[in-house]
């Protein structure tokens, strides 16, 4: 969808092979999206009849688009009472994304159903496309390929994924913007942070399993992410696994009781 009023970002005028000048102007759409890059040929001297010829390219952005069943919103939030070391012990250990991938900001804890994205290291054209799929409780899952030297999300993409209804974003990737994303408290889940922006050239997945952290998260799989890490829940467990956590969790209060009783 083209903006109303594009933002002109790069104008440069340059020869071709012919002698006649060019003029390249690119635009930008939503502070995100490269969208529209426009030529101009004109005659190489003043001498030669005025011809200007005009030539508009919209940007490629190769998107291979699933749909997918998400998982009753009663049982995705039944995990919410539970913390990710209490469900991935149910787990028996497995499912836990690796510890390079934390929280943003202390405190920052998010249970939803998967949105996958995958995208080119360092570029984040299908992350923007993919708030075109979000649905309230969802939480972005972003393979960026673990790169270090471009943030794929920042503040306007944060403050995006939580105005269509995300309930956080768990990125393979990098970010920017910490604080604004700290003060929004939207929870945000990546490998680190680095000034730099990302290209927005494509290609890119959305809706099909993707790698995060070593662990594959198919689209409407159960996230839960908090101070400790992040859990995958494949989608066809997850009843089994809330049943196995509601033990677990018994258990660990059991165990506390006991140290209290003994130690109080």
């Amino acid at each position: 969808m083209l903006a109303t009023n594009p933002r002109l970002i790069s104008p440069t005028e340059t020869k071709a092979l012919d002698g006649s000048a060019l003029k390249r102007e690119t635009f930008l759409i939503c502070d995100c999206r490269l969208i529209l890059t426009v030529v101009v040929k004109g005659p190489a001297s003043s001498a030669e009849p005025t011809k200007v010829t005009t030539m508009a390219t919209t940007l490629e952005l190769t998107v291979r688009k699933a749909t997918w069943t998400r998982p009753p919103q009663e049982l995705v939030k039944a995990f919410e009472a539970f913390p990710v070391a209490n469900i991935g012990d149910a787990m028996e250990r497995l499912g836990i994304v690796d510890g390079g991938i934390s929280a943003v900001w202390p405190g920052a804890h998010c249970v939803g159903s998967a949105l996958p994205v995958l995208g080119a290291a360092g570029d984040n054209a299908a992350v923007i496309e993919a708030l075109n799929y979000i649905q309230p409780g969802d939480v972005m899952v972003i393979n960026g390929f673990g790169h270090e030297h471009r943030a794929l999300v920042g503040e306007q993409l944060s403050q995006r994924f939580e105005a269509a209804g995300a309930t956080g974003a768990v990125i393979d990737g990098y970010i920017r913007d910490r604080h604004t994303i700290t003060e929004i408290k939207f929870p945000v889940f990546a490998r680190g942070v680095t000034p730099a922006g990302p290209f927005k050239n494509g290609p890119g997945v959305i809706g099909e399993p993707v790698a995060i952290g070593g662990i594959v998260c198919a689209a409407g799989d159960i996230v839960a992410a908090d101070d400790d890490g992040v859990v995958i829940i494949p989608q066809a467990r997850a009843a089994e696994i809330l049943e196995r956590v509601i033990a677990v969790a018994a258990h660990e209060a059991e165990m506390t009781a006991e140290v209290t009783r003994e130690y109080s």
